[in-house]
């Protein structure tokens, strides 16, 4: 990832809440509608990991956060941005991690079939669909979190 010089400044630009807070209040119902039939434990693994791969330093601050307050481990933490080199998530979890991955490079990866297929293995329709749609979700948050600067608190 290259990152400008100037994005390593945390003063944010325009306020997401009060400039447009219709909005802001959609992405936020749209977030917990994408996650409600979708296990909170791999919904946080991968809002996280694709923080990772976006580099938001908010959203990873956020989402880190929350999975410690639920229990998450911070070995598996710790390791995340290495999973697939871990014996710490289960064959569920790498294959929601892996569709993560591909959705979030999507213009590297068009997300193949065989990472979309195992996906498809682990969660029903349903889950699935909620998992595709929480993917979309965080690299959304990621991208205009990224772009305007939003930094984590102290």
């Amino acid at each position: 990832m290259t990152v400008h010089a100037d994005a390593r400044t945390p003063t944010r630009r325009v306020s997401l809440t009060a400039a447009a807070p219709e909005v802001f209040g959609a992405m936020v119902a749209f977030g917990q509608a994408a996650q409600d039939n979708l296990d909170s434990v791999v919904a946080a693994l991968v809002k996280i990991r694709c923080s990772q791969l976006n580099g938001c330093a908010y959203c990873l601050d956020m989402h880190s956060r929350e999975a410690r307050a639920a229990g998450e481990s911070e070995q598996r933490l710790d390791t995340l941005a290495a999973w697939r080199s871990t014996p710490f998530f289960t064959d569920r979890e790498e294959s929601a991690l892996a569709l993560a991955e591909a959705i979030t490079l999507v213009a590297d990866t068009a997300v193949p079939d065989d990472v979309y297929q195992a996906a498809a293995r682990h969660f029903d329709e349903t889950e699935l669909a909620h998992l595709l749609w929480t993917i979309a979700a965080i690299n959304a948050w990621n991208r205009v979190s990224v772009a305007t600067r939003m930094a984590p608190s102290r």
